[in-house]
């Protein structure tokens, strides 16, 4: 910190002073002003603040005069008015509090520093830390010398808990630079560090420094690693003075907060207590685990509510009916009652038992028995629980999500669909007509509150899982998709939220040649707009009361979705929105000359129909197309979208179902040849603006176009695609991203994989939100293979992730590029092992925890992997989601049971010794 020149003023009277300094260098045209919760830090209209004075070299203070007899909080920011712009900016965080007891000082001081939000400190006064990994356990409060005082207060969320801080310097009060002699700072405000000394002695400036002290020994373990910090003594015998030296950024001697976590899916885990499938009381074990094996992290999958059609289709995560009820999936019965039907208990028991030494798991039986219980038991304690006090008081604070969601399901059953069009005069969302359909009176109640009753237990079990890992110092990480199911009570509710007629997913990637349509509904962001965002904000809010991070599910959406007309089937007939079209004018301006059959409509032609359909090509292009021309082809009417296509295909298969495999390929080409166009007329411009395909260039279209067109139209495509939109789509994230971070506490995490425009990493840096780092994904074009020694610190780093093979099913797959791995990353001679052995995965999980990222998190299946004994045999049986395929089953469980694994000491302690070797143990 900057010696802070002041002035002392003898105050009157009754008065007290206190002054509101701060050090900020501002540019021309910037004003920097303060509000607070005092009438005396507020102007003449609402949320306007007072000016502060500029004193030169960036200092700048605000006198105010308060009576003596004044105790209490007062509460305050500061914010730089852009004059020219109209426009202003708030420094990061919560208000900034200062504490003044009555008649104890004539003179107040606070030395501020402007809190940016691009520093990346700020990420730890998260929920992360602050409510779990360094959360203080018995915190110290502080004492208070007499006469005038200098407080130090020190913002430090990321010290371990086995940690404190003192303070030291070149003064006899602050030791002499001694550390034997250094005074230890109070926790008791944590994340705030603060000491409160009397300074003797004559007026000087001096200079200290913040250690890093071990909680028990008392022994030094660093000094933070910077410059001395200094301040200026003034001494006075005529008031009595309190100089706040309010500090940022705690250099820590150690570098920079990293650790290690794993993820896995809840519906993965494996206990011997588990019902067939991983559940919310297994998180306990992992817990477990992860404390021994030195994890402090433990990322799952979304575990909302997908019941929508009560067959496997459902094991899809990413599709729930709700954003705020949880899975059933998840309910451990034993926990949640027992029968008092001795017989039905033991049965329903028995098949638990059996499904649980399964493979992999059996979605239907598993949910089959569970509803069979939940039914059973709801009936024998439904009086009770209605009376239960704890319920009562929970569905009172959840009633606006909880109630709809209750009677959406209980029409989903009645009408044997979550498709709530067909649900006759309930297929328009009514407020009044859902209260009387759960009214407790009504025929339907018990329908309804069976679904309350499967809630709550849901609560009160990952409630009971979240504490205990909190209090072993571990945080559960969720996962926020980025789209909602359009068959869900989010949709039934709210559809002027959601663009209903269109689809979100993904452009092609090395996993999806075709592009990926997840057949989501896009967001309507200008409504979403219009009252705040409060659906995302009590998205969140539900969120965190369970997780202290999240991660985003393709981030990337919230600057730009790649949106798929309704008609179309595959993500490669997608586009981005909002985009910036082309108009003709300017098409043909830069070299394109426009002809709408030809750019527009699919091409198609007698000589690439054998390439699509081999032998079948005559018998296709009968029964599809329309001869217009010499050997040039359009659909018939009734084909002439890719939707249209997959309707008639799908019945010829209901039909002739041993003739699958024939209609699959006519299928696949019908819809190849719907995407042979170079352009897209955008919606809405009445054809006169366009976007271009992505991918055109592997289209027949493209390849046969001359020359010059081709170079025309490369131009505009990589500027299209790589330039046009960058500051376009800044603005519309940082709209709305910052509306869902400031609507809670958490640590947010972004997956940023993919197409990622250049704008996206300077908004996540500068919005406190982790990258997404894979090595087989890197995000540098020119690179085959990232290396995690690259990544930044606000990051995680990963060897693979769900949607992709594991470690070793991507070593097996890919020998050619395995083995430029092993030479170019692992830095080996020679040829490659044909199977990842243990110590390769040894060496490449190594890597990762060495990185700088703040986190190395690794899917559980790749940390077994250095263990010889205790990996699955069969590396393609581990892999969870194939995204090629939209209709993959959810299955993947672990192997060995959670209670092995703990016991498994050797591998244990290894790996507990990696992270230590590494820095990211704590604690």
């Amino acid at each position: 910190m900057l010696a802070t020149h002041f002035k002392t003023t003898t105050t009157r009277g009754n008065d007290m002073q206190v002054t509101f300094r701060i050090h900020f260098m501002t540019q021309w045209g910037q004003r920097l002003f303060i509000l607070g919760d005092h009438s005396l830090l507020q102007g003449p209209q609402a949320h306007e603040g007072i000016p502060l004075h500029y004193l030169g070299n960036g200092q700048w203070e605000l006198p105010i005069t308060l009576p003596d007899s004044f105790s209490g909080e007062i509460s305050y920011k500061y914010y730089i008015l852009n004059e020219g712009r109209g426009s202003h900016e708030e420094e990061f965080g919560a208000p900034r509090s200062l504490h003044i007891p009555s008649k104890r000082f004539n003179e107040i001081h606070t030395l501020d520093t402007w809190r940016s939000s691009w520093e990346e400190d700020n990420v730890h006064l998260s929920a992360a830390f602050l409510r779990t990994l360094t959360q203080r356990e018995a915190p110290i409060a502080g004492t208070t010398p007499k006469g005038s005082i200098h407080r130090f207060q020190l913002r430090a969320g990321q010290i371990a808990r086995n940690h404190r801080i003192a303070i030291v310097g070149g003064h006899p009060d602050l030791g002499n630079w001694d550390e034997s002699k250094a005074v230890e700072l109070s926790d008791a405000y944590f994340p705030f560090w603060t000491v409160d000394l009397s300074i003797k002695g004559p007026s000087q400036t001096i200079e200290y420094k913040f250690l890093l002290i071990d909680k028990d020994t008392k022994e030094v373990i660093g000094w933070e690693n910077r410059d001395n910090r200094r301040f200026i003594h003034r001494q006075s015998r005529k008031t009595k003075q309190l100089f706040v030296h309010n500090e940022e950024f705690f250099a820590h001697p150690h570098g920079n907060w990293r650790g290690s976590g794993l993820a896995v899916p809840v519906f993965s885990l494996r206990s011997k207590e588990s019902g067939g499938v991983g559940e919310f009381t297994d998180l306990r074990l992992m817990v477990d685990w992860a404390k021994k094996a030195g994890q402090e992290i433990i990322q799952i999958l979304p575990i909302n509510d997908t019941v929508a059609t009560h067959t496997w289709i459902d094991s899809y995560p990413y599709a729930a009916i709700s954003v705020f009820a949880l899975h059933p999936l998840f309910m451990n019965m034993k926990q949640m009652g027992r029968l008092k039907d001795k017989v039905l208990q033991q049965e329903i028991d028995t098949l638990a038992a059996s499904q649980n030494e399964l493979e992999e798991i059996d979605y239907e039986a598993v949910m089959a028995n569970k509803s069979r219980f939940f039914k059973a038991l709801f009936d024998q304690e439904k009086k009770k629980f209605l009376q239960d006090k704890g319920f009562n008081s929970w569905f009172e604070a959840n009633q606006e999500w909880l109630l709809p969601y209750a009677v959406f399901s209980a029409l989903r059953d009645t009408y044997r669909t979550a498709n709530f069009r067909a649900w006759d005069e309930m297929g328009t969302y009514d407020a009044a007509q859902v209260q009387a359909y759960a009214a407790p009176e009504s025929n339907t109640f018990d329908d309804v509150a069976i679904h309350y009753f499967i809630q709550y237990h849901l609560h009160l079990q990952l409630s009971g899982a979240t504490d205990y890992a909190r209090a072993q110092g571990i945080s559960l990480k969720g996962d926020i998709p980025i789209g909602i199911y359009r068959h869900s009570v989010d949709a039934w509710m709210f559809p002027h939220l959601y663009h209903m007629d269109k689809q979100a997913g993904a452009p092609p990637d090395d996993f999806a040649v075709a592009g990926q349509n997840w057949r989501f509904p896009t967001y309507n962001w200008e409504v979403m707009a219009q009252n705040d965002y409060a659906w995302w904000k009590a998205r969140m809010k539900q969120l965190a009361n369970y997780f202290d991070l999240y991660r985003i599910d393709h981030i990337l959406g919230f600057f730009r979705i790649w949106q798929i007309p309704g008609h179309a089937i595959q993500g490669i007939m997608g586009q981005f929105n909002p985009s910036m079209p082309l108009s003709i004018e300017e098409l043909q301006a830069r070299g394109i000359w426009f002809d709408y059959e030809r750019l527009v409509k699919p091409y198609i032609r007698w000589h690439m129909l054998p390439t699509f359909f081999g032998d079948h090509a005559h018998s296709v292009m009968r029964e599809f197309l329309d001869e217009y021309a010499p050997q040039c082809y359009q659909f018939k009417q009734e084909f002439d979208s890719q939707r249209k296509i997959e309707a008639y295909i799908d019945q010829k298969i209901a039909n002739f179902p041993d003739s699958q495999w024939y209609f699959d390929r006519i299928k696949n080409g019908l819809l190849s040849l719907h995407s042979e166009v170079i352009l897209f007329e955008a919606e809405g411009s009445e054809g006169r603006a366009y976007d271009p395909r992505i991918a055109m260039h592997f289209t027949y279209s493209y390849r046969e176009l001359d020359a010059g067109q081709r170079s025309a139209l490369d131009a505009i495509y990589n500027d299209y695609f790589y330039h046009r939109h960058e500051g376009f789509w800044r603005e519309q994230a940082m709209v709305k991203l910052p509306a869902l971070k400031e609507a809670t506490d958490m640590l947010i995490c972004g997956e940023d994989l993919g197409m990622v425009p250049d704008v996206v990493p300077g908004v996540m840096r500068e919005l406190g939100i982790l990258s997404l780092e894979i090595q087989r994904m890197p995000k540098d074009p020119k690179r085959t293979f990232g290396h995690p020694a690259d990544a930044p610190y606000l990051s995680v780093v990963s060897t693979s992730t769900h949607d992709m093979p594991t470690l070793r099913g991507w070593w097996e797959a890919d020998p050619t590029a395995t083995q430029q791995f092993y030479n170019e990353i692992l830095g080996e001679g020679g040829g490659a092992p044909y199977f990842c052995e243990p110590w390769i995965a040894e060496r490449i999980v190594e890597q990762h925890l060495f990185s700088p990222a703040m986190w190395a998190i690794f899917p559980l299946q790749d940390l077994l992997a250095i263990d010889g004994s205790l990996r699955r045999e069969n590396p393609v049986d581990e892999q969870i989601n194939v995204p090629a395929n939209p209709e993959h089953y959810w299955r993947y469980r672990m192997h060995i049971h959670l209670e092995d694994l703990i016991a498994s000491d050797g591998f244990n302690a290894r790996l507990k010794g990696m992270v230590k070797a590494s820095g990211r143990l704590h604690g």
